[in-house]
């Protein structure tokens, strides 16, 4: 079975609505299983349930077909994110380009000038497709 992970923040933003709505398009072109993720992060205290994702997804788009949505708690939402795709062993993940952006930064505080994209290829075994809203 084909999996698409596509990691949103909730209230959806402009940038979750692109990406979401581009992961639909793959899912549906792959006859994929899509995972719509959200990381509540722990240090601001909100509690997102799954409900509230799925209702906000379905506000905008309608009933989307094999979908399932999660939301996971974790400190930082990148590596929320990579334990999730990993974990599910996803085909593919879509990513809006401001999240590229913030992962670049993370790990510009490790690494000099990141290449973010290759990164996630080489530590994801799955196809990265990036949105830009």
């Amino acid at each position: 079975m084909t999996l698409v992970v596509v990691p949103v923040r909730y209230p959806l933003s402009r940038h979750s609505r692109a990406t979401l709505a581009e992961a639909i398009r793959i899912a549906e072109d792959r006859g994929a299983d899509l995972t719509v993720l959200h990381v509540d992060l722990y240090q601001e205290g909100r509690e997102v349930t799954r409900t509230d994702l799925k209702r906000a997804v379905e506000a905008e788009f309608g009933h989307v077909d094999r979908a399932r949505y999660v939301v996971r708690r974790g400190f930082l939402v990148e590596e929320t994110i990579l334990d999730e795709v990993a974990a599910e062993d996803a085909d593919a993940v879509v990513i809006g380009s401001k999240q590229v952006g913030r992962w670049r930064r993370t790990f510009a505080r490790f690494l000099d000038d990141p290449d973010i994209d290759q990164f996630l290829r080489e530590k994801l075994d799955c196809d990265v497709i990036t949105v830009s809203a």
